[in-house]
């Protein structure tokens, strides 16, 4: 498995917005999301992960501290 070229950066999406915008990017094929704690939408992401049925094995999450 490779890293994909491309992801979807999260800065300044919260709450509903961010999940939305995470499910929608891996509705159509993205496995790459980036994020940061400075974001504050960590556990929203991690929700639109779990209620999208991709596998977490089959993704790349980066996060900066």
């Amino acid at each position: 498995m490779n890293i994909p070229r491309f992801g979807l950066g999260t800065f300044r999406l919260k709450e509903q917005a961010v999940i939305d915008s995470v499910k929608n990017a891996l509705d159509v094929g993205y496995r790459a999301i980036d994020t940061a704690q400075i974001y504050e939408n960590e556990a929203a992401i991690g929700q639109a992960i779990a209620e999208s049925g991709v596998s977490r094995q089959d993704l790349f999450l980066t996060t900066k501290i």
